[in-house]
């Protein structure tokens, strides 16, 4: 991945910085982008200070306007992107409520940050990765690509269609050199996450350390790392092979 021009999205914590690190650190050059400043100024510095090379476009994937700016801003810095993690999301922590109550906004920011903006960056990137004959685009989805988390339907819901543009993008693009897949953590120690284990200690009358502890069968949540990792390996040469799949990591917590 030696200079290979990278962009992750909601790079500023979590799994996001995780995978940039994790990037950076195979050699490519790396493109952050998040809403906060200060995060995305810390992450380069982390870089740069390793010897990489790296950049922040700060700016909100709620807006629909925002991801040609972003993909534009990379492509004047260094050229064309190569490598695509988006990674920018909303979880149902943040307004986790049942389904007869849910609230429309929220639905309708959920979808636009968890699926239009990745279908949007993905469009964006396609024709260089084309004209290249390669290209690496991993979709950070989640256990709940798979099943649904309680009181988080617009959650499951963003994470369902976002496999589905996964396997719809590595099918149209497999004979063009270019892989499409996605990443599915299990419960991870995010401060995201934290929000939902605090609301999942007040509705079950639980410890958080009780919650933590079921979070999957390893007795434990997952790392940021642990999921860049496989962010890591997807956008290697050697993972060429593998091509729309949803890969979970998630210490066993779905099975099948």
């Amino acid at each position: 991945m030696k200079n290979r021009i990278a962009l992750v999205t909601g790079a500023g914590r979590g799994i996001g910085k995780s995978s940039a690190l994790a990037l950076a650190a195979k050699g490519s050059r790396l493109a952050a982008t998040a809403r906060t400043k200060g995060e995305l100024d810390q992450l380069v510095d982390e870089i740069q200070s390793a010897g990489g090379d790296a950049i922040a476009v700060m700016d909100d994937l709620s807006d629909r306007t925002a991801p040609a700016r972003i993909v534009s801003q990379v492509e004047a810095a260094w050229g064309p992107i190569e490598i695509l993690v988006n990674n920018a999301g909303i979880g149902s922590s943040q307004a986790p409520q049942p389904l007869i109550a849910f609230d429309d906004q929220f639905w309708d920011l959920t979808m636009e940050v968890n699926v239009t903006a990745p279908y949007l960056l993905t469009k964006l990137v396609l024709p260089a990765m084309v004209r290249a004959k390669w290209g690496r685009i991993i979709n950070i989805a989640s256990i709940n690509a798979r099943t649904a988390p309680l009181h988080g339907a617009a959650y499951a819901t963003s994470k369902h269609a976002l496999a589905g543009l996964t396997k719809a993008t590595a099918l149209e693009h497999a004979a063009d050199g270019i892989t499409a897949n996605a990443v599915c953590p299990g419960v991870t120690a995010t401060l995201l996450n934290d929000k939902r284990l605090e609301y999942d200690v007040k509705r079950l009358g639980k410890s958080f350390a009780e919650i933590e502890a079921g979070a999957s069968p390893l007795g434990r949540r997952l790392s940021p790392e642990e999921i860049a990792a496989a962010v890591a390996f997807l956008a290697s040469d050697e993972a060429g092979g593998i091509n729309g799949q949803l890969i979970n990591v998630c210490g066993g917590t779905v099975m099948f």
